[in-house]
């Protein structure tokens, strides 16, 4: 853990500004430099990339931030809107949207579902006002199971939509431009919010009786911060999909980095997450097959998970 962890937000930011804007000149395009065209670069640059970077930034730090918020709610880290069922609910919600409702109230569905299965999650967990990780976890994989189910069967009657449902499955960014931006800047609105709550989550680390002891309303703290959790997922589902691990990994690797001060560790994985995402995002659409950057992230999370439950067993 770095001695004065603060240091590291200024070399983020950098590192956030860097990223944007390389990733935005990187990509197959087609164009020679030999045939130079100026009015077609920025088409380029503007209207196809520049939205897709800006999507993946605001994503990135969404998933990062609302991972952050539940890993120091539940006090687990590997507490993630994909793992316990939001994202899931999430994508049930688009795609009802999709297929009854022709895409309206996308974002308002995307934020129900994500809401309603991470309460049902929660509300199974609890046992005698606690919330036991183990069962946490496998209630959060119940339910995305049985929110799975639901999904195949409305991709099973969606008919001609079944293209686009399996986008927010696998989650991606080629449909993304500028008015998916304006609605992801909901997503750092909202990551205020959590923010403001920084405190407290570091006062509910000590535990739920130190936390009430020393003046937090624990069950009212718990209920925003899943609320809003579910709303920024919600919102990050309903623009590039199922897109999952980021909050699972990001949290993780700043918490050994920052400590776990979260007036530090909340800003510190909301930037790393975004950079994260833009260079997977980058990756993907610069193979010679364009793959959701769902794959690139699952490829990445899915064996840091596996580490992090041997580790949790070894203690």
């Amino acid at each position: 853990m770095l001695r004065r962890p603060i240091l590291l937000l200024p070399v983020l930011f950098l590192l956030l500004i860097v990223s944007i804007v390389a990733t935005t000149c990187i990509g197959v395009s087609g164009l020679s430099l030999w045939t130079f065209d100026p009015a077609m670069m920025q088409k380029l640059l503007f209207e196809v990339r520049l939205p897709r970077v800006l999507g993946a930034v605001l994503v990135g730090l969404g998933l990062a931030a609302a991972g952050c918020a539940m890993q120091g709610l539940f006090r687990n880290p590997m507490a993630d809107p994909y793992i316990i069922g939001t994202s899931s609910g999430g994508a049930l919600g688009a795609a009802f949207a999709i297929v009854f409702l022709g895409g309206l109230f996308m974002p308002v569905l995307a934020f129900i579902g994500a809401t309603a299965s991470t309460i049902a999650v929660y509300m199974i967990s609890r046992r005698n006002g606690r919330v036991a990780v183990e069962t946490l976890l496998l209630s959060g994989i119940a339910v995305s199971l049985f929110l799975s189910a639901m999904l195949s069967f409305i991709m099973y009657i969606s008919g001609n939509s079944l293209h686009q449902i399996m986008f927010w499955m696998m989650g991606g960014f080629w449909n993304v431009y500028w008015d998916d931006v304006m609605l992801g800047l909901l997503i750092p609105v909202a990551c205020v919010i959590l923010f403001v709550f920084s405190r407290d989550l570091n006062v509910m680390a000590l535990g739920e009786e130190e936390a009430v002891h020393l003046g937090v309303n624990t069950e009212k703290t718990k209920k925003i911060l899943l609320l809003i959790s579910s709303f920024i997922t919600g919102i990050a589902v309903s623009i590039a999909g199922c897109i999952g691990f980021i909050g699972l990994i990001i949290p993780h690797v700043m918490r050994t980095i920052a400590g776990p001060d979260h007036r530090i560790l909340l800003p510190a994985s909301m930037m790393a997450g975004a950079i994260l995402l833009m260079w997977a995002d980058t990756a993907a659409r610069t193979l010679p097959v364009e793959i959701p950057v769902g794959i690139i992230t699952a490829f990445l999370g899915a064996p840091f998970f596996l580490y992090l439950l041997r580790r949790r067993t070894k203690v």
